[in-house]
């Protein structure tokens, strides 16, 4: 009966252990994952700050405006 005593306390301190890592685990991939939110906030941020968020139409009228000014400035 002791026997079964220890060797059921002995399962549990492992699952303890295995539970504390798996926390651990999720804590560390919780860190990343926001470091990794902050980072692409941050490149979306600096490619509008640079205008390289712009969709293909937009980039068509700006493209379109460019070419109408020079076409104007010819004649």
């Amino acid at each position: 009966m002791e026997e079964e005593k220890m060797n059921l306390r002995l399962d549990i301190d492992v699952q303890k252990l295995e539970t504390e890592k798996l926390r651990k685990g999720k804590n560390k991939a919780d860190e990343e994952l926001d470091s990794l939110k902050t980072g692409y906030k941050k490149l979306r941020l600096s490619m509008r700050t640079v205008g390289l968020g712009k969709t293909s139409e937009q980039w068509r009228a700006e493209i379109r405006e460019e070419k109408d000014k020079k076409s104007k400035g010819k004649i």
